[in-house]
C-alpha cells in the first residue's frame, strides 16, 4: 500500500474513523447464496477501506467485527465467523505489519476459542510498535458492557464514578472519540456500538451493502463529513 501525502492537520479528515459493517447476510441472500459467503465477501471490503484510510492519513480506524449480540446467532454461523477470523488473521497480518498499520482488539474475549485469543495476542504484539494507521477490531464488544466495565473497575479501585474517570476505563483510553461513524447496508442505528465514544460524532448512513462498499463509497462518506459543522454543543460563528 503507498501512502499518499496528506496533511493530519487538515480540519475536514477525521482522525477516527468507526464502521458498522452491515449488510454481508443480505448480499449473500440476493445472490441465493450461505451466509458465509456474504461474511467472506466482507472480509474483502474490510481490506479496502483500511487501504484506504491508511491511504488518506486516518489515524484511527474501528472496526465492529462482532458483537456481544451475535453470540445469539446460530451455532454453526458462529462457528464460520470464528473460523473466517482465524484465517483473516492468518492471511494478513504480515501485510498489515509490512505497512506499519497496529492493530489492537477490543472486547469481551472470554468465550473466544484459546487458539483464537492466543493469535489475537500475537497479533497485538506483532504489530504493537508500528507507528502508522491504529486498526481497532471491535469483537465481543458491546458498548453498555465497555461503559459497565469502567464503571466496574472504578468502583474496585475505590474511585468516584464520574466522566472525566470513567473515560480512563473504557477500551479506547487515551484515542480520540470517532469524527465519523458510518454504518452501511441500509439500517439507521448504532446498534450497542462505542455509546460514550460516539456523543459527537458524525453518523453517515449508507445503503450500500458492506461487500460492495468501496474506496469510492468511502470518499462520498468522507465527502459528506467534510460538509457537516461539528459544534460539539456550542453556538455556531455564524449565528
Amino acid at each position: 500500500m503507498t501512502r499518499e501525502p496528506l496533511q493530519l492537520t487538515e480540519p475536514r479528515l477525521p482522525r477516527h474513523v468507526a464502521v458498522v459493517m452491515d449488510g454481508n447476510g443480505r448480499w449473500a441472500k440476493q445472490r441465493h447464496k450461505a451466509r458465509a459467503l456474504g461474511h467472506r465477501a466482507g472480509v474483502g471490503a474490510a481490506r479496502r477501506i483500511v487501504r484506504a484510510c491508511h491511504r488518506r492519513g486516518v489515524e484511527v480506524l474501528t472496526l465492529f467485527a462482532f458483537s456481544q449480540e451475535n453470540w445469539q446467532r446460530p451455532p454453526l454461523e458462529v462457528r464460520l465467523l470464528m473460523e473466517l477470523f482465524v484465517r483473516t488473521l492468518q492471511r494478513e497480518i504480515e501485510s498489515l505489519h509490512k505497512n506499519r498499520v497496529r492493530i489492537r482488539f477490543i472486547g469481551d474475549h472470554h468465550d473466544f476459542p484459546p487458539s483464537l485469543r492466543e493469535m489475537m495476542r500475537k497479533a497485538e504484539e506483532r504489530t504493537g510498535a508500528n507507528d502508522g494507521l491504529l486498526l481497532l477490531i471491535a469483537a465481543g464488544y458491546g458498548g453498555q458492557w465497555d461503559i459497565a466495565q469502567a464503571a466496574q473497575r472504578l468502583c474496585a479501585e475505590g474511585l468516584p464514578i464520574t466522566p472525566a474517570n470513567l473515560e480512563t476505563r473504557l477500551v479506547t483510553a487515551g484515542l480520540p472519540h470517532p469524527d465519523l461513524l458510518i454504518r452501511t447496508g441500509g439500517e439507521r442505528r448504532v446498534s450497542n456500538f462505542l455509546l460514550w465514544q460516539l456523543a459527537y460524532s458524525e453518523l453517515y448512513f449508507s445503503d450500500v451493502l458492506w461487500p460492495d462498499f468501496d474506496e469510492a463509497e468511502f470518499d462520498k462518506a468522507l465527502g459528506w463529513y467534510a460538509g457537516r459543522e461539528r459544534r460539539f454543543g456550542r453556538v455556531p460563528e455564524s449565528a
